[in-house]
């Protein structure tokens, strides 16, 4: 088979590169997919009580990136909504990110914005020199803050206590003074109306795009002739893990049928120190749904297989940065997303990567 672009992957980051080179008639595209089905980890899809789902775990789309938004809104109308999260900390369900609400009804106060200002000041402690992921949690916000929200719920996250995670992992911890209980602020936030997978179809719905699902690029390339390779995959697998296997923090999900319109309060509640699952998604909530079931989506961090997120201490990051040296040597290979590069990304952070990379390497 001979093509102009071989693209290893079938996520965001993939579907926009073959999207944008297919504009130009000429070109071949071929997309291979591990998976069965296209989109990544932001696949969706309706369940038995018809439902459409997250498969991967919540996906809202937000940016402030215009140009990335009006990208996207060639291949799918959007569906308003503003997400809202709660945490179930000492028997209440409260708001986060913390905002005065969050202060106010945790500590049953009546704070002005100036009030809490000073109250998270007289919170925090001092820690010199910053060494862990607990020291700038403390630093900027107080034992009781963090141990309320964020050290239960990062050991869960990353299996590790703060205290021995790299200060990255929490970089900073934000807090609003004012009473926006939203989690995002983007000016721009929506769901695709039908659905991430749709969008995504729609996005390489051309003729000069073919799509092979179920399959390792390893077991095929042979086989194919290609100009030029875009690789989306884990970068250490690319190189038979000739330096070791990249560690991945990992994420198995649970879903749960309900014979009732509404589960919980939210679409999405936290759960930082009770149970072993990380938060619930209430996917009707975020779909705006209607019906008299519903379906829920609890989340288990683990060690696993299937890598979701890169974990973010200098030892692995040192690890990547040898095979970054490799991939950089390649001629007719670019290395693009979230596992190429061993780094997390929003979905419109890929998008826009694959934008810019288009316009740099291509135009």
């Amino acid at each position: 088979m001979k093509v102009n672009y071989l693209i290893v992957g079938a996520g965001l980051t993939g579907l926009t590169f073959a999207n944008l080179l297919a504009q130009n008639e000429n070109n071949k595209i071929l997309i291979i997919e591990k998976r069965h089905h296209i989109g990544g980890n932001a696949y969706d899809s309706y369940n038995a009580n018809h439902i459409l789902i997250h498969n991967y775990g919540p996906h809202i789309f937000h940016t402030n990136n215009q140009t990335v938004w009006d990208y996207l809104s060639q291949f799918t109308e959007w569906c308003d909504y503003q997400h809202r999260v709660l945490s179930f900390v000492d028997g209440q369900f409260i708001p986060m990110p913390i905002t005065l609400e969050t202060i106010n009804q945790l500590y049953n106060t009546n704070f002005s914005q100036f009030e809490m200002v000073d109250f998270i000041e007289s919170q925090k402690e001092s820690v010199v020199p910053i060494k862990s992921s607990e020291d700038v949690a403390l630093n900027n916000a107080g034992r009781d803050i963090y141990e309320k929200f964020f050290m239960n719920y990062t050991t869960k996250q990353w299996g590790v206590v703060p205290s021995e995670l790299d200060p990255a992992v929490i970089s900073r911890i934000p807090f609003r003074f004012n009473r926006d209980t939203r989690y995002f602020t983007d000016r721009y936030q929506g769901i695709p109306k039908a659905g991430y997978t749709k969008m995504c179809e729609q996005m390489i719905d051309r003729p000069n795009i073919k799509v092979m699902l179920n399959t390792d690029y390893k077991e095929v390339r042979d086989a194919i002739d290609y100009d030029k390779m875009i690789y989306t995959g884990p970068i250490d697998y690319f190189y038979d893990h000739q330096f070791g296997k990249l560690k991945y923090r990992s994420v198995r999900f649970e879903m749960e049928d309900h014979d009732c319109e509404s589960f919980q309060k939210s679409a999405v509640v936290n759960y930082p120190n009770d149970y072993d699952f990380t938060r619930i998604t209430e996917y009707k909530k975020i779909t705006g749904q209607q019906g008299r079931k519903t379906t829920i989506m609890k989340e288990f961090p683990c060690d696993g297989e299937e890598p979701f997120y890169p974990f973010p201490t200098k030892e692995w990051q040192e690890l990547y940065l040898l095979y970054k040296a490799k991939a950089d040597a390649e001629k007719n290979v670019i290395f693009a997303g979230r596992l190429a590069e061993y780094r997390y990304y929003n979905m419109d952070a890929v998008v826009d990567q694959a934008m810019r990379f288009f316009e740099m390497r291509f135009l």
